[in-house]
């Protein structure tokens, strides 16, 4: 079942139950999910709405980093209590082991030495974790690690 049918009997459960933030944070996946098939000209595949799903997450953690900062903390916990809701729309995050046994056999393959090698491993990691929720900043702290960059 595609995210944007799951969102639509979610939105009319959050309607019922009076949740405004789960409400809210619905409605703006689902607008996102459907302005992201009116630019590609076709309804998204899976993938592509998992990708959509993603973006979101990390605009709503950044966003709340940003109202930190400011001191508006209100702000700050709105945008925070709507990561659940749509992280509940993304497969479960890989394991850190599954993460690293990556990471190493991407180093293997690209034959990575030295940090210059960082963009070709990350591109083989990622390549590898498809399908799973991996944060970029998570595997390339790792990559780094590893070789000593």
């Amino acid at each position: 079942m595609l995210i944007i049918d799951e969102v639509n009997g979610a939105i009319a459960r959050a309607m019922k139950a009076h949740e405004p933030v789960t409400l809210g944070a619905l409605r703006l996946l689902k607008t996102a999910l459907v302005n992201r098939g009116v630019e590609k000209g076709r309804p998204l595949d899976e993938a592509e709405e998992r990708q959509v799903v993603a973006t979101l997450v990390k605009q709503r953690r950044e966003s709340a980093e940003q109202f930190k900062q400011a001191n508006r903390l209100d702000l700050a916990e709105r945008e925070l209590a709507e990561v659940p809701v749509l992280e509940a729309y993304l497969p479960a995050k890989a394991d850190p082991a599954v993460i690293e046994a990556a990471v190493d056999r991407a180093i293997a393959e690209t034959g990575a030495t030295s940090a210059k090698d960082i963009g070709r491993v990350m591109k083989t990691v990622m390549a590898q974790l498809a399908g799973q929720t991996v944060e970029g900043r998570t595997v390339n702290e790792m990559v780094r690690r590893k070789l000593g960059g």
